[in-house]
């Protein structure tokens, strides 16, 4: 970062690290990058339920088995069905509104883990940087990755309820259900037997939510075992936290 603001603006670039140290500065790029990453999945999560509402707006008369343990139980709504999808991304859309807070307070001026002597304004950067207020001790805020775990918390609880949605996709497609039909482009044949339709996507999702389920794994691993302050360790922070990002904007 330093080097390509040093070709963007000169001289002035290389002051980037007064009163800096890596370790700070690096905490500080990952909860900038992590908030527009957040920032981008919640607009991704908007535009799925605004599609669930306006299906269910179309099936509101639309009667559909429910079931409990798999069995035929009372009758529903396709609407309905839909609207509990529609509630389980509210919860996800609200836990990532309130990780984001977390996210948003600014470590730098830390240093390496006991501040700095220069008579820097951490409140006037915080502001600039769009940061809602600057982390408390520095200690805490050069090692610190809750953050980055609870993000992947909510990332799990997001693939979770998308595994779910396309479990119930690969019932309902099936010549036992027969309830929906998805777009061949969605699908695959098979190989050798020229009747299958295969709704490849939903098992896809359904796959891909194990990946999140061991980022986040890896990232409470990761940190178990660290004392204060900053350690080496924490490199390994970066490969659990941009392929839950990476997952779920995929998904």
């Amino acid at each position: 970062i330093e080097s390509r603001l040093t070709q963007r603006i000169g001289i002035t670039g290389k002051k980037l690290h007064t009163g800096r140290s890596r370790n700070d500065q690096v905490a500080t790029d990952i909860r900038l990058y992590l908030r527009d990453e957040i920032d981008d999945i919640l607009g991704l999560l908007e535009r799925l339920q605004k599609g669930l509402l306006g299906l269910a707006a179309k099936n509101v008369n639309t009667i559909m088995p429910g079931f409990t343990h798999l069995q035929t139980a009372q009758p529903v709504t396709f609407g309905h069905h839909l609207l509990a999808w529609f509630e389980m991304l509210v919860r996800d859309t609200e836990r990532l509104q309130d990780c984001r807070k977390r996210v948003n307070r600014m470590p730098l001026g830390s240093a390496a883990l006991a501040g700095t002597t220069y008579p820097i304004d951490r409140a006037y950067t915080a502001e600039l940087l769009g940061f809602e207020a600057v982390s408390e001790n520095s200690l805490d805020a050069v090692s610190d990755r809750d953050f980055a775990i609870e993000f992947n918390a909510a990332a799990s609880l997001i693939m979770m309820h998308l595994s779910r949605m396309s479990e119930e996709l690969i019932l309902w497609t099936s010549a036992q259900f027969k309830f929906v039909n998805i777009p061949d482009r969605f699908c695959t044949g098979s190989s050798i037997m020229p009747q299958k339709k295969n709704p490849d996507v939903p098992e896809l999702i359904r796959g891909k939510s194990g990946r999140v389920f061991g980022d986040l794994v890896s990232l409470l691993t990761l940190m178990k075992g660290q004392p204060l302050a900053y350690n080496k360790d924490n490199q390994e922070d970066k490969e659990p936290l941009f392929d839950a990002i990476d997952t779920v904007r995929g998904s």
